[in-house]
């Protein structure tokens, strides 16, 4: 006797509309980890230019090309840790020069920066080089100082916006 023969019937697949726009960062209840599994669209890149951050704030993806900018290695921060894509020695201040604007930095701050200019004549293709990176990508000068307006690190900048 031969079995009796079933029929399959085939139902059409449901339809799937397309996933809607989402705008980044999306809240969502999953581990940041899995954020980039329901985005639509990749988080945008830094916007280029240049910009001044202490080394000991935690990198961020906004940072870029990060830069440190000091002569010296900064205490307390690990290699790993400092995230750094460049250390641009030749672009600190020379040693005299930062050892004399530390016996009086208040009253010596306009002198510094004035002699300070006058020493980056004397690497003009690393700045041109950062300059030029710094149009393509966001750029992140990293300097230890702690005071966040008067580095000089806040000048490198300035020199670097300047043409």
């Amino acid at each position: 006797m031969t079995p009796p023969r079933t029929r399959t019937i085939v139902e059409p697949a449901p339809t799937v509309e397309p996933a809607p726009t989402v705008d980044w960062p999306i809240e969502c209840s999953s581990p940041p980890c899995y954020l980039a599994e329901f985005a639509t669209a990749p988080p945008a890149a830094p916007a280029p230019g240049i910009c001044v951050k202490r080394i000991y704030e935690p990198p961020d993806l906004a940072d870029g090309f990060r830069v440190l900018v000091d002569r010296l290695w900064p205490r307390g921060i690990r290699k790993d840790r400092a995230a750094l894509d460049a250390w641009a020695r030749e672009l600190a201040p020379s040693e005299a020069l930062r050892k004399w604007l530390h016996a009086d930095p208040p009253a010596r701050w306009q002198e510094f920066c004035a002699r300070y200019r006058l020493e980056l004549r004397a690497v003009t293709p690393a700045l041109d080089a950062l300059r030029e990176r710094g149009r393509l990508q966001a750029v992140t000068l990293l300097y230890a100082a702690k005071d966040r307006q008067v580095n000089h690190a806040a000048v490198l900048r300035e020199v670097l916006a300047m043409r």
